[in-house]
């Protein structure tokens, strides 16, 4: 019996007023509640799933074969791409439009943006054949800078860094049209499946490799020449940002490393601040760097020292 009434007790206790938890989570002065109608236009955000799955349509536009139908032929080549763009640039109107409308400051500032999603996306897809030439030379680098790939096909299938260069060659593109939202959001989708952190809004050079990859952070304003070779862990941030009267960051300063051609960073460098590492240098692993590098320079970390020690003297 006594059992019976500790089960109703404790059904008693998981009992809960659901609409009590509604109306705190859609309080109007609550931080999360999107204020449709308010301050944006009443368009839905851009869906992350739309997104990401035009972004794998574009990587198997740019990589036809790879990606999406591998069995192509010459002959049928031209028609899936015509039929993938089409599919794509339907797709990214809607997303383009939905960015705008989410960052307009009044609705009055929120016309022709249809107009405008429609011309951000030719324009973009005007810039698809430059992006696949740069990309093909990120292949290649990856293929003479790397003497475990037996061909360009395995960096494209399996490399990370392949992954998140695509990914932010084409985030970048939408970046500098200033699409809102979208280049970040492809960016992060490549970050959280690689391992890379690159910011859509960085400069990165033809033949650029990265190799492994994981905890890679190339920062905002950060620069990066040609044929640069980055291992995995290295960071190309910010030492410090000033603030605004009321405390906040300062937005759209150069804060990031230049990084010029021919560059080698190894894995654990850290590199903070606007500094330029010069033509042709090596940063070795683990390095700290907040100064400027000379070119053809080669910097390191004391080697360990190797020591004796007999029946545990000298500890």
């Amino acid at each position: 019996m006594s059992e019976a009434k500790n089960e109703t007790s404790e059904k008693q206790n998981e009992t809960i007023d659901l609409g009590e938890v509604v109306d705190q989570l859609c309080h109007p002065e609550g931080m999360m509640i999107r204020r449709v109608g308010l301050v944006h236009c009443a368009e839905p955000l851009p869906s992350r799933d739309v997104v990401i799955e035009t972004v794998e349509l574009l990587r198997s536009v740019l990589f036809p074969g790879y990606f999406g139908i591998a069995e192509l032929r010459p002959q049928t080549v031209r028609y899936h791409i015509g039929h993938t763009l089409d599919m794509i640039q339907r797709r990214l109107e809607v997303q383009i439009h939905r960015g705008l409308a989410f960052a307009c400051a009044e609705r009055t500032d929120c016309e022709g943006l249809e107009q405008q999603a429609e011309r951000f996306t030719a324009t973009f897809l005007s810039r698809l054949p430059g992006i696949q030439r740069q990309l093909a030379r990120d292949v290649q680098a990856a293929y003479e800078g790397d003497p475990a790939l037996t061909s360009g096909d395995e960096a494209i299938f399996c490399y990370p860094g392949i992954q998140a260069i695509t990914n932010f060659r084409i985030a970048n593109a939408l970046h500098q049209l200033q699409i809102p939202l979208l280049p970040r959001m492809i960016t992060e989708h490549a970050h959280s499946v690689t391992g890379i952190d690159i910011h859509p809004g960085a400069t990165i050079g033809d033949g650029v490799f990265i190799d492994h990859g994981t905890g890679v952070v190339v920062g905002e304003t950060c620069i990066i020449g040609d044929r640069v070779r980055i291992y995995q862990g290295v960071t190309l941030g910010a030492k410090s940002f000033p603030l605004d009267a009321d405390g906040n960051p300062v937005k759209g300063i150069a804060r990031h490393p230049i990084i010029e051609d021919d560059v080698t960073i190894y894995s654990g460098a850290t590199i903070l601040g606007r500094v330029t590492i010069g033509r042709g240098s090596m940063i070795g692993g683990n390095v700290w760097l907040t100064r400027e590098v000379a070119p053809n320079s080669r910097i390191t970390t004391q080697p360990p020292q190797a020591e004796h020690f007999e029946n545990g003297g000298g500890i």
